[in-house]
Protein backbone atom coordinates (compact mmCIF):
# COMPACT_ATOMS: atom_id res chain seq x y z
CA UNK A 1 0.00 0.00 0.00
CA UNK A 2 1.35 3.03 -1.04
CA UNK A 3 1.23 6.74 1.45
CA UNK A 4 0.74 10.10 0.25
CA UNK A 5 3.20 13.04 1.92
CA UNK A 6 1.13 15.93 2.22
CA UNK A 7 2.66 18.18 3.88
CA UNK A 8 -0.61 20.46 3.99
CA UNK A 9 -2.30 18.32 6.56
CA UNK A 10 -1.29 16.76 9.37
CA UNK A 11 -3.13 12.94 8.79
CA UNK A 12 -1.43 10.94 5.93
CA UNK A 13 -4.06 9.39 3.71
CA UNK A 14 -4.23 5.52 2.59
CA UNK A 15 -4.10 5.66 -1.60
CA UNK A 16 -6.09 3.29 -2.92
CA UNK A 17 -4.72 2.98 -6.53
CA UNK A 18 -2.80 0.00 -7.49
CA UNK A 19 1.18 0.45 -8.53
CA UNK A 20 2.02 -1.10 -12.03
CA UNK A 21 5.81 -0.80 -11.72
CA UNK A 22 6.29 -4.14 -10.18
CA UNK A 23 3.89 -5.60 -12.43
CA UNK A 24 5.74 -4.18 -15.34
CA UNK A 25 8.69 -5.38 -14.19
CA UNK A 26 7.76 -9.20 -13.43
CA UNK A 27 6.32 -8.78 -17.21
CA UNK A 28 9.83 -7.77 -18.71
CA UNK A 29 11.66 -10.37 -16.33
CA UNK A 30 9.53 -13.28 -17.98
CA UNK A 31 9.70 -11.83 -21.60
CA UNK A 32 13.78 -11.64 -21.37
CA UNK A 33 13.74 -15.13 -19.85
CA UNK A 34 11.64 -16.43 -22.77
CA UNK A 35 13.60 -14.65 -25.64
CA UNK A 36 16.66 -16.87 -23.86
CA UNK A 37 14.84 -20.35 -23.41
CA UNK A 38 12.73 -19.90 -26.38
CA UNK A 39 15.63 -20.88 -28.64
CA UNK A 40 17.12 -23.31 -26.69
CA UNK A 41 13.71 -25.25 -26.66
CA UNK A 42 13.87 -26.33 -30.28
CA UNK A 43 15.07 -30.09 -30.91
CA UNK A 44 17.88 -30.44 -33.34
CA UNK A 45 18.84 -33.69 -33.61
CA UNK A 46 21.80 -35.25 -35.55
CA UNK A 47 20.80 -37.51 -38.76
CA UNK A 48 23.18 -38.82 -41.85
CA UNK A 49 20.63 -38.92 -44.33
CA UNK A 50 21.25 -41.14 -47.26
CA UNK A 51 21.92 -39.40 -50.92
CA UNK A 52 19.03 -40.17 -53.08
CA UNK A 53 20.05 -42.04 -56.11
CA UNK A 54 16.29 -41.91 -57.22
CA UNK A 55 15.89 -40.63 -60.96
CA UNK A 56 13.29 -38.56 -61.49
CA UNK A 57 9.86 -39.14 -62.83
CA UNK A 58 10.23 -39.38 -66.76
CA UNK A 59 8.59 -37.18 -68.84
CA UNK A 60 5.32 -38.56 -70.57
CA UNK A 61 6.52 -39.58 -74.33
CA UNK A 62 3.53 -37.26 -75.37
CA UNK A 63 2.65 -34.51 -72.62
CA UNK A 64 -1.14 -32.49 -72.83
CA UNK A 65 -0.19 -29.33 -72.28
CA UNK A 66 -2.98 -27.13 -71.52
CA UNK A 67 -2.06 -22.82 -72.11
CA UNK A 68 -3.79 -20.11 -70.57
CA UNK A 69 -3.22 -16.94 -72.56
CA UNK A 70 -2.84 -13.33 -71.07
CA UNK A 71 -6.17 -12.87 -73.32
CA UNK A 72 -8.05 -15.49 -71.13
CA UNK A 73 -7.83 -18.37 -74.44
CA UNK A 74 -6.95 -21.93 -74.48
CA UNK A 75 -4.68 -23.62 -76.24
CA UNK A 76 -4.17 -27.32 -76.58
CA UNK A 77 -1.28 -28.80 -77.48
CA UNK A 78 -1.17 -25.81 -80.58
CA UNK A 79 -4.68 -26.07 -80.98
CA UNK A 80 -6.83 -22.68 -79.92
CA UNK A 81 -10.13 -24.22 -77.78
CA UNK A 82 -13.22 -23.00 -76.61
CA UNK A 83 -14.18 -23.24 -72.69
CA UNK A 84 -17.20 -25.53 -73.63
CA UNK A 85 -15.09 -27.71 -76.17
CA UNK A 86 -12.18 -28.27 -73.18
CA UNK A 87 -13.78 -31.59 -72.04
CA UNK A 88 -14.32 -32.90 -75.67
CA UNK A 89 -10.84 -32.14 -76.73
CA UNK A 90 -9.21 -33.62 -73.58
CA UNK A 91 -10.99 -36.73 -74.03
CA UNK A 92 -9.98 -37.10 -77.93
CA UNK A 93 -6.09 -36.07 -76.96
CA UNK A 94 -5.85 -39.03 -74.25
CA UNK A 95 -7.82 -41.19 -75.59
CA UNK A 96 -10.79 -41.10 -72.79
CA UNK A 97 -7.80 -41.79 -70.37
CA UNK A 98 -9.15 -39.50 -67.22
CA UNK A 99 -5.97 -40.69 -64.97
CA UNK A 100 -3.27 -38.82 -67.43
CA UNK A 101 -1.12 -35.56 -66.53
CA UNK A 102 -2.54 -32.29 -67.85
CA UNK A 103 0.61 -30.07 -67.95
CA UNK A 104 -1.33 -26.69 -67.16
CA UNK A 105 0.70 -23.13 -68.18
CA UNK A 106 -0.70 -19.77 -67.26
CA UNK A 107 0.42 -16.25 -68.45
CA UNK A 108 1.74 -14.73 -64.84
CA UNK A 109 -0.50 -11.60 -65.49
CA UNK A 110 -3.52 -13.80 -65.76
CA UNK A 111 -5.58 -13.27 -62.79
CA UNK A 112 -5.70 -15.82 -60.01
CA UNK A 113 -9.66 -15.94 -60.74
CA UNK A 114 -9.15 -16.73 -64.26
CA UNK A 115 -6.54 -19.45 -63.56
CA UNK A 116 -8.86 -21.10 -60.84
CA UNK A 117 -11.54 -20.81 -63.79
CA UNK A 118 -9.48 -23.27 -65.81
CA UNK A 119 -8.90 -25.48 -63.11
CA UNK A 120 -12.65 -26.24 -62.24
CA UNK A 121 -13.55 -26.48 -65.90
CA UNK A 122 -10.77 -29.64 -65.72
CA UNK A 123 -12.11 -30.61 -62.73
CA UNK A 124 -15.68 -30.72 -64.41
CA UNK A 125 -14.60 -32.68 -66.86
CA UNK A 126 -13.12 -35.05 -64.71
CA UNK A 127 -8.81 -34.46 -65.21
CA UNK A 128 -8.18 -34.31 -61.82
CA UNK A 129 -4.46 -35.02 -62.40
CA UNK A 130 -2.79 -31.46 -62.66
CA UNK A 131 0.41 -30.30 -63.01
CA UNK A 132 1.58 -26.51 -62.98
CA UNK A 133 4.16 -25.86 -65.16
CA UNK A 134 6.71 -22.87 -64.51
CA UNK A 135 10.41 -21.65 -64.94
CA UNK A 136 12.79 -23.06 -62.95
CA UNK A 137 14.72 -20.09 -61.23
CA UNK A 138 18.51 -20.35 -61.97
CA UNK A 139 20.87 -21.72 -59.08
CA UNK A 140 23.33 -19.52 -58.08
CA UNK A 141 26.68 -21.57 -56.53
Amino acid sequence: MSVRLDHGQDELEDIHEINVTPFIDVILVLLIIFMIAAPLATVDINVNLPVLTAEPPKRPDKPIFLTVKVDRSLVLGDNTISRDALAASLDRETGGDKSKNVFLRADKALPYGEFAEVINLLRRAGYLRVALVGLEADKKP
